[in-house]
């Protein structure tokens, strides 16, 4: 839910889909709550309102979560409060639940399994009904987030074994979910059947022996030095414990379904996703967009940071200059206090503003990676217009997004979606621009070389991998996940 701010300040985040969250894991390293602690501040970029971590001695699980950036929440003496050799942590934007530190994760909880912990990116499907049969036969939830449902499943499983109730819970779970769940002498991670989200898996080489990390994307192995071995399959479980390492197959693989967004938007460039680079995904994305889509210009503009990747490789395959038109300040927070002069698009110039040296008298081409309501377009393109621009053509590395995400992505409800509810020429009047061209699907399949179809484009298509809970209720509404 959207947090609640005072009144006299404001919150603007750029007009995107919003990051779902992200989740670390570490087994066998004398400082794992430190090497969680790094991992969580490369997966920022996934999720800005909580954080959280938990490590275990062997003994004890000790936990520590809070609302806030990482660098904020995790001080030295919090970390030295955190001993072991195995951890998990979570960054999380509220995709499901309230945003409050009650749904911070990861979630800790004693039962008759010991005391476990759990992270979770993703969204279960069948959350509110799970939850409701589990709440009928007396169970009791603290917080809203349809994580805690995992761990009800797990803490009521017959079975005495951690992994094995662990088994038996995925197998009643719909929807998308990477999980990392830490117990008293092992560190269990699982994906599911059709891998929505991502998950990788990493190896650091000790003198005692190796340390095994885990994590939503690439970029946070290369902040500790951990080598990339490959990912977590889909409907496999991965066991890192007293025995090493321990892969199995909960259940049969289904249909792939790996978040195409990911490439698009959600990940580091520098992160390698489903095995595969996302600078080359983005880069194929404008080059292929600018064969498809050409038109006369004098720069190409990118709109920053996440365009960026796309820009170049239009440029690239068009022959026009690549620029840095617009220039992002990295430094802004969430929130700040609007004066109470109303400044036009003051929350579009608080976080960018335009080179006019470069912009004045050109035609300018505007490379962004999608366009949700439209209206922060309206504003960027509005600003390169005042700044000298002759011409404003904007290009979107991607196809319109028709239909919400059910899957673990923040996204407005169909009605909220401009392109599922005005045509291309009607978006190009809205934002005012000369003209506006997206990505065709057939495409994005090229960029991200999908040939076997292996992706979900369901916010693309509104074709979904699953059967979904009271899909009525979900179209109409924002998503109880």
């Amino acid at each position: 839910m959207p947090k609640s701010m005072p009144e006299d300040s404001c919150e603007i985040p750029f007009d995107k889909l919003h990051e779902e969250c992200g989740i670390f894991a570490v087994f066998g390293h004398p400082e794992a709550a430190n090497l969680a602690h790094l991992g969580l501040h490369a997966l920022q970029h996934r999720g800005q309102e909580s954080a959280g971590i938990a490590s275990c001695d062997g003994k004890t699980i000790h936990c520590h979560k809070s609302m806030g950036h990482v660098a904020e929440i995790f001080t030295a003496g919090v970390l030295n409060g955190l001993p072991g050799h195995m951890a998990i942590g979570h960054t999380r934007y509220s995709t499901a639940g309230d945003t409050a530190v009650l749904n911070a994760q990861p979630f800790s909880v004693a039962c008759n399994k010991g005391r476990i912990a759990v992270a979770h990116n993703g969204n279960l499907t069948n959350a509110a009904e799970l939850r409701g049969q589990l709440e009928s036969e007396g169970s009791i939830f603290q917080a809203t987030s349809d994580t805690e449902v995992i761990l009800h499943l797990v803490a009521r499983s017959a079975e005495k074994s951690m992994s094995a109730a662990l088994r038996e819970a995925l197998l009643l779970i719909d929807g998308a979910f990477s999980l990392v769940f830490l117990a008293k002498d092992r560190v269990i991670v699982a994906r599911d059947p059709h891998g929505f989200r991502p998950l990788a898996i990493g190896r650091m080489n000790l003198e005692s022996g190796p340390a095994y990390v885990f994590a939503s994307e690439t970029c946070a192995f290369d902040l500790i030095d951990a080598h990339y071995v490959g990912d977590v399959e889909p409907g496999e479980m991965v066991i890192a414990g007293p025995d090493g390492l321990i892969r199995e197959f909960y259940t049969v693989p289904q249909n792939r379904a790996q978040c195409v967004f990911e490439h698009v938007y959600f990940s580091r460039p520098d992160s390698m996703v489903f095995g595969r680079s996302v600078q080359r995904s983005r880069e194929k994305m404008g080059r292929l967009l600018a064969t498809e889509m050409p038109v006369e210009a004098d720069v190409i503009v990118p709109i920053p940071d996440s365009g960026v990747a796309a820009a170049l490789g239009y440029a690239h395959a068009s022959g026009v200059p690549f620029r840095h038109g617009l220039i992002r300040n990295h430094y802004v927070g969430r929130t700040f206090i609007e004066p109470s002069q109303a400044i036009r698009d003051f929350g579009v110039r608080l976080k960018l503003n335009p080179v006019r040296e470069i912009l004045q008298g050109k035609s300018v081409v505007l490379v962004d990676d999608s366009l949700v309501r439209g209206t922060t377009s309206q504003k960027i393109v509005r600003m390169v217009r005042n700044a000298g621009a002759r011409e404003v053509h904007v290009r979107i590395s991607c196809p319109p997004t028709m239909s919400p995400c059910f899957y673990g992505v923040d996204t407005p409800t169909k009605r909220e979606l401009i392109a599922a509810n005005q045509s291309i020429e009607e978006i190009r009047n809205f934002i005012g621009c000369d003209t506006l061209a997206y990505l065709s699907l057939e495409n994005l399949h090229a960029a991200v070389d999908d040939r076997n179809e292996h992706y979900c484009y369901a916010c693309y298509t509104g074709r979904y991998p699953t059967e979904l809970i009271n899909i009525e209720d979900l179209m109409t509404s924002r998503p109880n996940r």
